[in-house]
């Protein structure tokens, strides 16, 4: 039995993905496959190729004919140079920027905002328990304020009639 390494597409039209696949040569392009050993999207950028190289090592072995676009696949990912023998077999795969998770962005358009990361929710109803909270304590600091003047006027008051006498 002849076998080939295939791309299988996948994906809506004009949105390719394709499935590296182990199939036999006479097989339609979507028929029933032997193994997935891989998977590629042209469409994100850089394109993701992610392809099982031990499994790809192992077809190619046993004599598998990978189909032209698989063979620059596998080129890209250097699997076809070490099967060969050739020097490059790291390959010349890009690999994409880690994107920054969602948290961060969030905490970071708050920071932008003036306000920092907070970690309740903002309602109407704690809202106004906050703001009643902060007129309670302005009161409070106020009446602190009032006593220690008393207190003070009191203190001066003693030591100027003990200065008289």
């Amino acid at each position: 039995m002849a076998v080939k390494i295939k791309l299988q597409r996948l994906g809506k039209i004009r949105t390719p993905q394709y499935r590296v696949v182990i199939a036999d040569s006479r097989t339609r392009r979507n028929g029933k496959e032997i193994e997935v050993i891989g998977r590629y999207q042209p469409k994100q950028e850089p394109s993701l190729i992610d392809i099982d190289s031990e499994r790809a090592q192992y077809w190619l072995s046993v004599g598998a004919q990978p189909t032209e676009p698989v063979l620059a696949l596998l080129k890209v990912t250097g699997d076809w140079q070490k099967y060969k023998g050739l020097p490059g077999a790291e390959g010349t795969l890009k690999t994409a920027e880690p994107k920054p998770s969602k948290l961060e962005l969030f905490n970071k358009a708050l920071e932008e905002a003036n306000n920092g990361p907070s970690i309740e929710a903002i309602t109407e109803k704690k809202k106004k328990a906050k703001e009643e909270a902060e007129a309670k304590a302005a009161k409070e600091a106020e009446e602190k304020a009032a006593a220690e003047k008393a207190a003070a006027a009191e203190g001066e008051a003693d030591a100027e009639a003990e200065s008289n006498e």
